[in-house]
């Protein structure tokens, strides 16, 4: 164990109440009037760090104890922001899952990290009553209502009872003590817990501080919940816009300028499936968003079309990032979309992959030989030489340390080594001769036939192309060393699937051209792609080679 202490997460946050303590820390769409106009409610710095301080003396004193693992089911307004911040505050551990994610898998989630303490809006305490959510574990049930179950007290009520607002010393964490757990999308498989220190949060923050320039007093516009703890300890102003979070791809792009424009918002995160809809929009309406000094999609590649639609309502010097990372490691690389635009999306689009960029400081990135099995220790002699593609992985002080409960999966995950352990990213790609990282594809999607196998990225991205196509996918059918490559398509316009079969020639035309991509089998036209709910963005290939084998059987 080290007892080396480290900064709890919530420090940033007491310090910058004494830093900026009445600049706004929060702000949150409240309502609307019957003219559309929206009334927003805030906290500033110092309002939010007594609230948590409030709440983390509340909950202590009816029974919350550090290092209780704490389900958080509460929309991402006021109260998410300040709960959590309670709990890294009690030294409790909060457990975030994605509410979008599906009963299904919220229960497994549930059943996996085993939480001692639950604290959700009344439709969450609805949804854990009728499903048994938690049963067994749960010791502590606490609603955001003031009319609640029988087993849960209300939050509300128990702060009013406490009388003025009570002042909480933090708890100060040792380097490796549980901070929260996190889970995964389950893009490619079952969501798992991701295990978060305090180090690893603190790694996060001074990394995207440093990558990206970010200075105190900017305004966040925050799309996705769990990125958004972070503008507080960076010292930016959170505004969440009017938007569902677990649907970033049907987003109201009104709603997104709406808060820009209203607050100035200087930087913006947001998944790929939220700027193609966004940019859509305002290059329609020729807008323009000039307040803006940075923005940053995560989640999945980003089109270059999108990049550069995008990048037409920005400032010349404004630059889009690209971060590569996941739930376990972010950020790894990144890479800008001047790059990209003006070099590396043309050898995408010839099937070379992506380019994310080249290693942030701090981060040992290597290309190791693709293998399906766990590694049970380092040897430099795993990795491969540039250009050959191999499994991605990284050492760092942001890499999560493995997943909870779940030790075969972290087992597979990570390769111990003389000073830590590498992370097994999951994806394919290889390094170039300048450094850069080129990304070709998640390893269990790869397709292996009799002959060879083929690497999604590489093998769409020259279909992609084309310019009805919307987005394309490379699956398998069959058993791993004899499947059948199979070619989805999604066209832009749903209207043109009654022209599928002349489509169907030309991508034929564009497949002749490139040897990786000659031996697939059939192109399948399909409606809509299933996608993460997180992002909307990456494609579950898995539910379309079932599909796929279907509509051939």
């Amino acid at each position: 164990m080290d007892n080396k202490s480290t900064p709890n997460i919530a420090s940033y946050l007491s310090q910058r109440a004494k830093q900026i303590p009445y600049s706004a820390a929060v702000v949150y769409p409240d309502h609307r009037s019957k003219a559309g106009q929206v009334s927003y409610i805030h906290y500033t710095y110092a309002q939010l760090d007594q609230e948590s301080d409030h709440l983390a003396a509340t909950l202590h004193k009816n029974g919350v104890e550090c290092g209780q693992r704490t389900v958080v089911m509460v929309k991402p307004g006021l109260d998410f922001f300040a709960i959590t911040f309670a709990l890294f505050k009690l030294g409790a551990i909060p457990v975030l899952i994605d509410p979008g994610m599906g009963i299904k898998n919220i229960k497994r989630c549930l059943e996996q990290a085993k939480p001692q303490v639950f604290i959700g809006i009344s439709k969450a305490q609805l949804a854990r009553k009728l499903l048994s959510w938690g049963k067994g574990s749960l010791q502590k049930i606490f609603t955001t209502a003031s009319v609640c179950f029988p087993d849960c007290q209300s939050l509300p009520k128990l702060k009013q009872q406490s009388g003025s607002k009570l002042s909480f010393t933090t708890h100060q964490p040792s380097n490796d003590e549980i901070a929260a757990i996190l889970f995964t999308s389950g893009s490619t498989g079952t969501p798992k817990g991701a295990i978060y220190t305090h180090a690893n949060f603190n790694a996060q923050i001074n990394a995207l501080q440093r990558l990206y320039n970010i200075q105190v007093g900017e305004i966040d516009l925050c799309t996705f919940p769990l990125f958004a703890l972070f503008a507080p300890a960076l010292g930016m102003t959170a505004i969440i816009p009017d938007m569902d979070a677990t649907k970033p791809a049907q987003v109201n792009p009104q709603r997104i300028f709406e808060a820009i424009e209203n607050f100035g918002v200087t930087n913006m995160f947001g998944s790929p499936a939220l700027l193609r809809r966004v940019a859509n929009f305002g290059t329609t309406q020729q807008l323009k968003l000039p307040t803006l000094k940075r923005v940053i999609s995560a989640g999945a590649p980003v089109p270059a079309a999108v990049l550069e639609q995008f990048s037409s309502m920005l400032n010349d010097k404004t630059p889009i990032y690209t971060p590569y990372g996941a739930t376990e490691a972010l950020p790894v690389c990144s890479i800008d979309s001047n790059t990209i635009l003006n070099h590396t999306r043309y050898l995408t689009d010839s099937g070379q992959g992506i380019c994310v960029g080249c290693p942030v400081d701090g981060a040992d990135v290597r290309i190791i030989s693709i293998d399906d099995n766990a590694i049970d220790i380092w040897d430099d002699n795993l990795c491969v030489d540039n250009g050959i593609i191999g499994e991605i992985c990284v050492k760092g002080e942001q890499v999560t340390r493995g997943y909870f409960d779940l030790d075969a999966a972290t087992e597979l995950a990570k390769i111990p080594c003389f000073d830590g352990f590498y992370h097994r990213m999951g994806d394919l790609g290889y390094c170039d001769n300048d450094g850069k990282i080129w990304f070709c594809g998640r390893k269990t999607q790869r397709v292996q036939t009799t002959q060879e196998t083929m690497f999604t990225i590489p093998c769409e991205a020259v279909f992609n192309t084309h310019p009805k196509v919307y987005r394309t996918a490379l699956v398998g059918i069959g058993k791993p060393g004899n499947q059948q490559p199979i070619l989805c398509v999604e066209l832009l316009n749903k209207q043109d699937l009654k022209n599928s079969a002349t489509i169907a020639k030309e991508l034929r035309i564009i497949q002749e051209k490139y040897p990786h991509t000659k031996s697939i089998v059939e192109i399948l036209f399909h409606p809509s792609f299933p996608v993460d709910i997180r992002h909307n963005a990456k494609i579950f290939r898995e539910k379309l080679a079932v599909w796929a084998g279907k509509k051939l059987s």
